[in-house]
């Protein structure tokens, strides 16, 4: 499990490290969380400029004062703000924080390599590895992985799929929650097949309750209402 943590952190980071840098925002300074390293190292995007932050160290005036799990918080000119690991970058100092502590209806996925955007998010409260396919129907999940999140897809309906060796036996099911960053939607439906997957597919069940658009290696996700 370490190992395998470890390597989701460095795909993490070299998923940040093609990201386009922002200009800085009017009245505030924008902090977003877009990866780890390791357990206690944050990388911090600080008004366009990638950072890596241990509890206690600042940059630009933001210190970092906790990271657990895919949140941190950080501190700018006393104020203390909450960033979730895939949500928009939060704008801190004169004008507050907008960001997903604050209901951020907005995921930004940075590209990495191949051009694929993966993040990491939750389903059901467990953490997981996404990645985004648009050609998928629903979101889409390995036996092993519904095994490890508690999911009783062999209650759900049975179906087949298509796998890498053809037609294989599948179940349609519907998932309590799904989080990516300050979002989560519930209800939502999925597919658990038998073939090996290093990621949960982030397919069109999830992904057509957003407006999409993809800029400079940037991908962004609006919540329709």
């Amino acid at each position: 499990m370490p190992r395998r943590a470890a390597v989701l952190a460095l795909a993490l980071a070299l998923a940040v490290g093609g990201a386009r840098a922002e200009p800085p925002a009017a009245g505030g300074t924008r902090v977003g969380l877009n990866g780890k390293l390791g357990a206690n190292t944050a990388l911090l995007l600080v008004d366009g400029e990638l950072h890596s932050l241990q509890p206690g160290q600042s940059i630009g005036g933001v210190k970092l004062i906790s990271i657990d799990g895919d949140t941190a918080v950080v501190e700018f000119d006393g104020r203390r703000s909450e960033l979730r690991l895939g949500a928009q970058p939060a704008s801190v100092g004169a004008g507050g924080s907008d960001g997903a502590g604050g209901g951020s209806r907005q995921i930004v996925i940075a590209a990495g390599l191949g051009g694929h955007f993966t993040t990491t998010g939750a389903v059901n409260g467990h953490a997981v590895q996404f990645l985004v396919d648009t050609g998928a129907t629903a979101v889409t999940i390995a036996q092993d992985t519904a095994d490890h999140l508690g999911l009783r897809y062999r209650e759900g309906l049975a179906t087949q799929a298509q796998t890498a060796n053809g037609m294989a036996p599948a179940y349609l099911v519907k998932l309590d929650s799904v989080r990516l960053g300050g979002v989560e939607l519930h209800g939502v439906d999925a597919i658990v097949v038998p073939a090996a997957m290093g990621y949960v597919l982030l397919g069109n069940s999830f992904l057509n309750r957003f407006d999409m658009r993809r800029d400079n290696g940037m991908l962004t996700l609006v919540q329709r209402f």
